[in-house]
This record gives C-alpha cells, structure tokens and sequence, in this order.
C-alpha cells in the first residue's frame, strides 16, 4: 500500500514532504510492531537498544555515558532504564575499579539469551529482506544516511 492509501491523503506540498511523511510513517509502523514483540518480555524499544549496544561491546563494559552516546532515541532517563535492566537481570552494574565515580554496564548471560530469543522474533517483522533485494538494501541505507548529513 503507498503511503497516500495508508494515511487517506491524496495530495502534499512536494514530492520531499511525500518522503519525509513517509519514512516517519514506515519507521513508526516498524517500531509499532518492535514494541508488541518486546512487551511480553516487560521490557520497550529503548532496553532492547540498550542490549544491543552492550551485547555489542560484551565482554567488554559500557559506562552509561558511552550508551547515552549511542541510543537510537534518546528520549527518558538512562538510569531508570538501566534499573529496570538490572531488576530484570539483563544487564549488571559494578564501580570502575580505576574511577569509583564511574559504573561500568555489561549485559548479562540472560540479557544475551534474551536477544537470541527476540533476534527470531523480530525477523518475522523485517520485511526488507522479503521486499527489498540486498542492492536495494544497501541503497536504501545509503540513502538515510545522506538524508541525516
């Protein structure tokens, strides 16, 4: 369906706008589906990103300003989010051993089964590879990234 059949609107000032609406339509209607598969495992869009920037730095740790760097959205407060992960143990706090003002993040093996769980799951809702060949792929991404510049 194009984007004029999904939000009933026939016509936009420009064909930039058209795209613009668009690319914010498509990333909520992916992030809508993300947040139904997460919310069963009581976590939201922002852990699961949290798990992934630390599973990608296992076995090393994160300090909470590296992770604040590197969210997708930015938006609530890390320490609460943090909380949350470390109630649910997926992720582990410890002070820094060479600055006690520092806390160093590391996911958890449970923080890591979790996101071999969800990796099937969220794949069922990833329909790029069903509808986008791999050059079409890499174009789409290079595109975003030139929109963000």
């Amino acid at each position: 369906m194009n984007i004029n059949e999904a939000i009933k609107q026939k016509k936009f000032e420009n064909e930039w706008e058209k795209a613009l609406i668009n690319l914010h339509f498509t990333s909520n209607e992916f992030n809508d589906r993300l947040i139904t598969i997460l919310k069963p495992y009581s976590i939201n869009d922002q852990h699961y990103n949290i798990l992934r920037i630390l599973n990608g730095r296992y076995p090393n740790v994160a300090c909470p300003g590296d992770i604040k760097a590197v969210l997708l959205n930015k938006r609530g407060d890390l320490t609460r989010l943090l909380d949350k992960l470390s109630k649910l143990n997926y992720v582990e706090r410890a002070t820094n051993p060479s600055n006690r003002r520092m806390v160093d993040i590391k996911i958890t093996p449970a923080g890591i089964a979790l996101l071999k769980k969800l990796r099937s799951e969220i794949n069922t809702i990833n329909t790029l590879k069903k509808n986008l060949t791999e050059k079409e792929a890499i174009q789409l991404s290079l595109l975003l990234d030139k929109i963000r510049l």
